[in-house]
C-alpha cells in the first residue's frame, strides 16, 4: 500500500473480505498486508521515501495476479500513481493487474481509471 492515512480498520476488514472472495475462487499463495499472510514484495521510488506494495498477491494457474482494493481515499493522487506503476509493472512481468471494489466505491474507482486512461479495466464488484 502507499503509506497514505486511511481509514485503517475499513481497509482491513475489505481486505479481509477480498481475501476469502479470492480464496473461493481458486487462488493460492496469497500474500497480502494484513495480519496472517506474509506481506508483498514492495517496490521503493528512488530518491524519495515513497513506497508501493501492492493490496494482495496471489496466484492461479501458474499466473501472477496483482490486486488493488479501491476505497476512497483523501490522497487520489497517489492512489492513481500507484495503479499506473502496478499495471506498468503487471505488464512488464506478464502478471494480471485487477481493481477491486465495493457498494459505494463504483463512481470513485470509475473516474480514477478513466483519469488514467486504464477505463479498459473491468472492476471486481464484492
Amino acid at each position: 500500500m502507499v503509506t497514505i492515512d486511511k481509514d485503517t480498520e475499513k481497509n482491513t476488514d475489505f481486505l479481509t473480505e477480498t481475501i476469502s472472495y479470492l480464496e473461493d475462487r481458486g487462488y493460492e499463495n496469497i500474500k497480502a498486508d494484513v495480519e496472517g499472510f506474509e506481506t508483498p514484495k514492495s517496490y521503493i521510488k528512488r530518491g524519495s521515501k515513497v513506497t508501493i506494495t501492492p493490496d494482495i498477491v496471489a496466484e492461479r494457474d501458474g499466473e501472477k495476479h496483482i490486486f488493488e482494493v479501491s476505497l476512497k481515499s483523501k490522497k487520489p493522487n497517489l492512489l492513481k500513481s500507484k495503479w499506473m506503476f502496478l499495471d506498468i509493472l503487471s505488464e512488464m512481468k506478464k502478471f494480471r493487474f485487477k481493481i477491486v471494489t465495493t457498494r459505494g466505491h463504483y463512481k470513485f474507482t470509475n473516474e480514477m481509471l478513466s483519469a488514467i486512461n486504464l477505463d479498459d479495466k473491468k472492476l471486481i464488484k464484492i
